[in-house]
């Protein structure tokens, strides 16, 4: 939301012009946009400035840009010459944002400054003057607003945990045949919730329970066709579209939906969570099944356990039994009959392990679809190659850690984040550029700084156009970039190709020397 105060009149002719940006997060509600907006004008009549111009983004998470309209229209109305003012206030520095990266955070305000615009902080205490005692406190400040949404995140997924040992639900449509029950924070129960209803109060909590009779005779129904009778899901899918009866979210159903409903551990009361993982907005991971957060028996089941472990026996078997090529062969049979492959399409196939089955013997669906000779629209090919660099990368790791020693290095490795310190002198970080082919057929390279870690070095390998081994090293100071991302091409200028070796040899000596290189 903008909002243009140029219309307002001002009898001070003298005071200077300013725009306001003020955030809402949802997780703190005492930091409304009004209450900011209060302090920033307190702060700008004492201060002489005029508020012409406000920048409002409620209700948005400062971890990233993402969803932050208003904030990326400041910085483009700054930056394209369209700011009709020569300051920002803002409340404090975490309004500005809580950036994972403390440099993401000076990034944006240097693009404002290098435009004419400075940026102030209204609540904090310290002037944003570019001294070095201002620039020092700023810098912890962001590094404190960064760490208390990593500190958050972990307390609240370690108290999701907690509740879903508990046996409470975190989320999701209950399925059907469930529905979900609104508990007080003694068990006691306050009613049912229906589709879109959420708790109100901070201390309920939320179980699943049994759903409406006629819908658990009908999954009962579903274990049975598929379990005793030996009927497929698309038949079941079949016989219950007959009968006009519609899922639980009123659709017809499909056998992807009758499969579901066959694997899902909560109709036998089972309360698994975590499967994956979206953890301060990055992106979404698979997790491993150890990772998952389960507790056993925590509802009320509908579904016999032994007539359940039969069901998941029986389609375990289906793929168990199948070859490789018996497999491959049937997914060539869909790539046929639908002329495209997906995730869905197999899972609504016939006869057809599921898509997960695939994944897991063939390492990837986008193997599995190369094998038969399908290849998607879009191009995924990226997403095998950073997989096979993501396993690659521990071997480089030990690799170079052997290098130094055998020159007479002493290396330490940080088990959670693979940042090496030499010598007890500097910290190395190292990273795999994956190559990409150009339409005009040459090759580049893109390397993201982990500016989190700031490293004194970073060794970065360019793999060839295959992907399949090192090119080339580049070994990288620090670097004091406005964007944390380096592009090379297969010929770069002298300052890199200074910094450029054939082998890591090289590196070895230096690092057993202790020796830095430091930017210019």
């Amino acid at each position: 939301m903008v909002i243009d105060w140029n219309q307002r009149e001002t009898n001070d002719a003298r005071r200077l012009r300013a725009a306001e940006y003020v955030r809402m997060s949802t997780e703190h509600q005492e930091f409304s946009t009004g209450n900011q907006s209060a302090a920033i004008r307190a702060y700008a009549d004492r201060r002489g400035y005029e508020i012409v111009r406000t920048y409002a983004d409620d209700g948005k998470s400062g971890l990233n840009v993402d969803g932050r309209d208003a904030f990326m229209q400041l910085i483009k109305d700054v930056e394209g010459g369209h700011a009709d003012f020569n300051a920002i206030l803002v409340y404090d520095v975490s309004r500005w944002g809580r950036f994972q990266d403390p440099d993401e955070a000076a990034m944006y305000e240097l693009r404002c400054r290098r435009a004419g615009v400075d940026v102030l902080y209204c609540a904090d205490q310290f002037e944003n003057d570019g001294s070095i005692g201002s620039s020092i406190v700023k810098t912890v400040k962001r590094v404190m607003a960064g760490a208390y949404s990593h500190d958050l995140s972990v307390k609240v997924f370690a108290g999701q945990a907690n509740l879903i040992r508990r046996g409470y639900r975190q989320g999701g449509s209950p399925g059907f045949g469930l529905r979900r029950m609104l508990v007080d924070q003694n068990g006691g129960r306050k009613g049912q919730l229906g589709r879109g209803e959420h708790k109100s109060i901070a201390t309920d909590r939320v179980i699943l329970v049994p759903g409406p009779d006629d819908e658990i005779t009908i999954v009962r129904e579903i274990y049975r066709m598929f379990v005793e009778d030996g009927c497929p899901e698309r038949d079941i899918a079949t016989t219950l579209n007959a009968r006009a009866i519609l899922t639980d979210l009123g659709r017809p159903w499909t056998r992807g939906t009758v499969h579901q409903i066959l694997i899902n551990e909560k109709y036998v009361g089972h309360n698994v969570w975590a499967r994956t993982s979206f953890k301060l907005r990055r992106a979404h991971v698979r997790n491993d099944p150890e990772k998952w957060v389960r507790t056993n028996d925590a509802f009320a089941p509908i579904i016999d356990r032994d007539i359940f472990l039969r069901a998941r026996a029986i389609i375990n078997a289906r793929s168990e039994r199948l070859s490789d090529a018996a497999m491959l062969e049937t997914l060539k049979l869909i790539l046929e009959g639908h002329g495209q492959l997906s995730g869905i399409i197999i899972d609504e196939a016939e006869g057809c392990p599921s898509s997960s089955t695939y994944r897991s013997r063939f390492g990837s669906l986008l193997r599995a679809y190369a094998l038969v000779g399908f290849s998607p629209d879009r191009d995924y090919r990226y997403l095998e190659i950073n997989r096979k660099l993501r396993a690659l990368h521990p071997t480089v790791i030990a690799k170079i850690i052997s290098g130094i020693g055998s020159v007479g290095g002493r290396v330490t490795s940080d088990p959670l984040t693979d940042l090496l310190t030499v010598n007890d002198e500097f910290t190395v970080s190292v990273a795999i550029m994956r190559s990409i082919l150009t339409p005009a057929g040459t090759l580049r390279w893109k390397l993201r700084l982990d500016t989190a870690l700031n490293p004194d070095l970073t060794i970065a390998a360019r793999m060839d156009e295959h992907n399949d081994r090192t090119r080339d090293f580049y070994l990288l100071p620090r670097l004091d970039m406005e964007e944390a991302v380096l592009r090379l091409c297969e010929h770069n200028g002298l300052s890199l190709d200074a910094y450029r070796f054939d082998t890591l040899e090289r590196f070895y000596r230096m690092a057993a020397r202790a020796i830095v290189p430091r930017a210019a």
